[in-house]
């Protein structure tokens, strides 16, 4: 779409106003609102903004930013309508000299992306999104109460988190977005919607509207939606199991034919270069301090660095399906980091396993949880990060993720992260003040 179609189609539509979106650093989307007469002024100048002021962008001495619209993303939200119907843009980061901003999330995805569409091929990816529906209080403030008691695939009688479900469904499908399935997860109150695949950088963009939407339409019911991974201790907590191929329009390149499991070399070069850089990667996939209370044993979410292919306790996996449907699941992300750098690293840590020729170790089929440590240890199984601090630690001495992530990401995130950190190492918690202070 050109601008002159854009505005044509806003002024048609009776649009009046259009946000103007991007994200920062730790997922969180930013947002400025242009009235649609203005709408053809920012399409060419940007729109200024200071970038002192979004999390891990910009200094003091550095901050005047722009952001420029990608006319490709434009959608109208359908839960607003008459005299505030809004649509939304999102926006590439360009630096007061012309250039594109080195710190700006969507173009780290962009230039993994770039790397490679040289050798032929396209990133795809398709994830499995889930979230909690809590009630709220007499003031609209949420509590921990699911608002549901199904479990996993439960048919449940018409409720308001089945409502949330479907209005969300219809939606998604209202902006072009492309739902493949949802349904009821395994923990009360817990549901999942899963995208149809496409380009990495598409399905980045609708996950900062999903994530939107979902919550939108959460509050129109008086109900609250999180992405928080662990909200409620003893159940399944929240993952977003990302599925991935490299493909052209002709051809699965994770597919042979001739393999006895239908995978080809690359794909288990890529699977090498995943689980190489598995724990250099977890803080950004998993970036904050209560991600780490889903990777626990018991709750379904990975804790050792492993692969197979129907094995549910393992890292990466290989779905059934197999020609343009061969694909490779990775399931520890959650989806309350950034999608664009969830992305750009994942991609990175297989192409680099495939320029490199990475083998991964013997795929593990067994129960991986009732495995003795010793076990383990023969297989050469290690685990993921135990905490936010021993993710941060071994991200600090990765060339990897600083290579991918660029120095300016890669030292805002560990800096903005570690005083996360510290902060939470300073609680004093209710557990251990009933575990100890009647014994000590």
């Amino acid at each position: 779409m050109d601008k002159d179609e854009l505005l044509k189609l806003v002024d048609e539509e009776e649009i009046r106003f259009v946000e103007m979106q991007f994200m920062d650093i730790l997922g969180r989307v930013k947002s400025v609102s242009i009235p649609a007469e203005h709408l053809e002024r920012s399409i060419e100048n940007g729109v200024l903004f200071d970038g002192s002021s979004i999390m891990g962008y910009a200094t003091i001495d550095e901050s005047d930013l722009r952001a420029y619209p990608d006319l490709d993303t434009f959608l109208t939200f359908p839960w607003i309508e008459d005299e505030i119907k809004t649509g939304r843009l999102i926006c590439d980061i360009y630096t007061s000299d012309g250039d594109r901003f080195e710190g700006d999330p969507r173009y780290i995805l962009q230039r993994q992306m770039g790397k490679a569409r040289e050798n032929g091929y396209e990133f795809n990816v398709g994830p499995e999104y889930e979230f909690f529906l809590f009630k709220t209080d007499e003031d609209g403030k949420p509590t921990v109460k699911p608002d549901d008691e199904g479990g996993y695939f439960d048919l449940m009688p018409l409720d308001r988190a089945d409502k949330v479900r479907k209005e969300c469904n219809l939606y998604f499908k209202e902006m072009g977005f492309e739902v493949e399935a949802s349904h009821h997860e395994v923990a009360s109150g817990q549901h999942e919607i899963d995208l149809r695949y496409d380009d990495a950088l598409t399905i980045a963009d609708q996950i900062m509207t999903l994530k939107h939407a979902i919550k939108t339409v959460a509050k129109l019911n008086d109900l609250h939606a999180t992405f928080m991974p662990k909200p409620l201790a003893g159940v399944n907590g929240t993952g977003m199991h990302i599925h991935q191929s490299l493909v052209d329009e002709n051809k699965n390149y994770f597919y042979d034919e001739d393999d006895p499991d239908g995978l080809s070399d690359m794909t288990r070069h890529y699977i090498g270069g995943l689980l190489e850089h598995a724990e250099d990667m977890c803080a950004v996939q998993n970036s904050w301090v209560n991600s780490y209370k889903r990777l626990i044993p018991g709750y379904e979410a990975p804790v050792y660095v492993s692969w197979a292919h129907l094995n549910r306790s393992v890292l990466a996996r290989i779905p059934a399906g197999r020609g343009m449907g061969t694909r490779i699941e990775i399931r520890n992300p959650d989806p309350a980091g950034n999608p664009y750098l969830q992305f750009a690293t994942l991609l990175a840590a297989g192409l680099k396993g495939m320029e490199e020729k990475m083998e991964p170790p013997e795929k593990v089929e067994e129960d991986i949880f009732s495995m003795s440590d010793e076990e383990r240890k023969k297989k050469g199984i290690n685990k993921l990060p135990l905490n936010l601090g021993h993710a941060l630690s071994l991200m600090e001495e990765s060339e990897f993720m600083k290579e991918v992530l660029g120095e300016h990401t890669f030292h805002h995130f560990l800096h903005k992260k570690r005083e996360e950190w510290n902060e939470y190492r300073k609680q004093v918690t209710r557990w251990e003040i009933d575990k100890y202070l009647p014994h000590l």
